[in-house]
């Protein structure tokens, strides 16, 4: 007998032509949902004023997919202090070095704007898809955040309509990386755990991308579910590899801001350069992405030929720099909640089949998948002797032409079994 799908409305602030890690998540959910009898519709932003865009993602949305758009109120204005040289968070408005006009402005922001900058949009949108449930079956609504103001339009259609929703945590909300940065009053403090544990406490189901997340949030709703992030390509023993760099490259993709500066690895390869020419020699240090500006600090003590700075490239141009390095980095924030701290980058690492050289808590929940799969090392952010170690481990296999990695079980962490995994949840409720 054959049913009809299961239709759930998807509410996002990244969508294409979005770039960067935020759109990746419910971008490839959409792209395999029909495959498990789930019809997405897609709530999204029109216009919106996105850090990074990629329009090749556009090709990766299904045909037929219905994407609602509605404009957005972003006060850009107020913050546009950021200045040439400031250090983009995930959030994408902290300065590393702001002036004094910049301190009032992350002041008002932090505690005039909560939950975030987009909490204009609550208001319409709660009206507009309140509209459009009453016209439309939809059985399961299903936010993102962050923005985590998102999770404030599915609370209140949860509260007027009483239907299922889903609140998905891409990241945490008052663990995030930079939160510990942020000048809040005491007030905003408060106001900031008490819509967070009110998006908990209504919410039919909980998504979190790692165990350490789900620990905490475990108390405030006991349908709490792990779904990570992961990689999509097909498995396909054929598939020709880019050809290896010749030199011995140790790439980081993404955003190196701040707190994700790993500093001892920086002493290290300066350690091991003077006391090796061969080495310095064959060192390559490649940045795929933003840096801050500490960084550019740490990296101007190297030759300039070891240093490579590529800056933001497309998503598929990302993917070749990953399988043609020799090593890749992965540097955590060095913040108080880096032990819940998954980059989505870890799984499309997986996907290139390199050895992973990571920098973070070692009882963290990236190590917990480190180790799972044996794809690479991670080293505590001050060892610099077992880091040392683990380096010119890395460079002798590099230089006997035995650089190469055995990972296992990354498959559990491809894109359609993790949508499949969603599938069954969502009909669950």
């Amino acid at each position: 007998m054959h049913t009809k799908p299961i239709k759930v409305l998807i509410i996002t602030y990244y969508w294409p032509p979005s770039g960067g890690s935020g759109v990746q998540r419910w971008l490839k959910f959409v792209k395999y949902l029909r495959d498990f009898d789930v019809e997405p519709i897609v709530y999204t932003v029109k216009n919106a004023n996105y850090a990074i865009e990629d329009g090749s993602l556009e090709s990766e949305i299904p045909k037929g997919v219905e994407v609602l758009k509605q404009p957005i109120f972003e006060p850009n204005d107020i913050l546009s202090f950021f200045k040439k040289g400031s250090t983009k968070t995930s959030a994408g408005f902290l300065d590393s070095n702001p002036s004094f006009t910049g301190k009032v402005m992350r002041y008002v922001r932090a505690n005039y704007f909560i939950p975030d900058a987009r909490k204009f949009w609550i208001k319409p949108s709660v009206k507009f898809l309140k509209k459009y449930l009453s016209e439309n079956k939809v059985d399961v609504v299903i936010s993102s955040g962050p923005p985590h103001s998102l999770h404030l339009i599915g609370l209140a259609l949860k509260k007027q309509l009483g239907i299922k929703w889903i609140s998905d945590f891409r990241d945490p909300w008052t663990d995030i990386d930079y939160f510990h940065q942020l000048p809040l009053t005491k007030a905003a403090k408060n106001k900031h755990a008490e819509l967070e544990r009110e998006v908990l406490k209504y919410s039919d189901r909980v998504l979190v991308i790692g165990q350490t997340m789900k620990n905490k949030f475990d108390p405030f709703n006991k349908f709490v579910s792990v779904i990570t992030n992961g990689f999509d390509s097909d498995f396909d023993s054929d598939k020709v590899m880019p050809k290896l760099d010749n030199k011995f490259s140790i790439t980081h993709i993404g955003l190196m801001n701040s707190d994700r500066n790993p500093k001892v690895l920086w002493e290290v390869l300066l350690e091991i350069a003077r006391e090796n020419k061969t080495f310095k020699e064959d060192l390559e240090i490649k940045l795929v992405g933003s840096i801050a500006e500490e960084v550019e600090n740490e990296l101007n003590r190297f030759d300039s030929s070891c240093v490579n700075k590529v800056g933001y490239v497309s998503h598929n141009e990302v993917k070749k720099f990953q399988e043609s390095s020799q090593v890749l980095l992965l540097a955590v924030n060095n913040v108080p909640s880096a032990k819940g701290v998954i980059t989505g980058k870890i799984f499309e690492y997986l996907q290139a089949k390199r050895p992973i050289l990571a920098i973070g808590p070692v009882d963290g929940d990236l190590a917990g998948i480190l180790n799972k799969t044996q794809a690479g090392n991670i080293i505590g952010f001050e060892d610099k002797e077992y880091l040392k170690h683990q380096v010119l481990k890395l460079y002798n296999q590099y230089k006997e032409g035995k650089l190469v990695v055995e990972s296992k079980n990354i498959e559990q962490y491809h894109r359609k079994q993790l949508t499949k995994d969603l599938a069954d949840l969502i009909k669950k409720i």
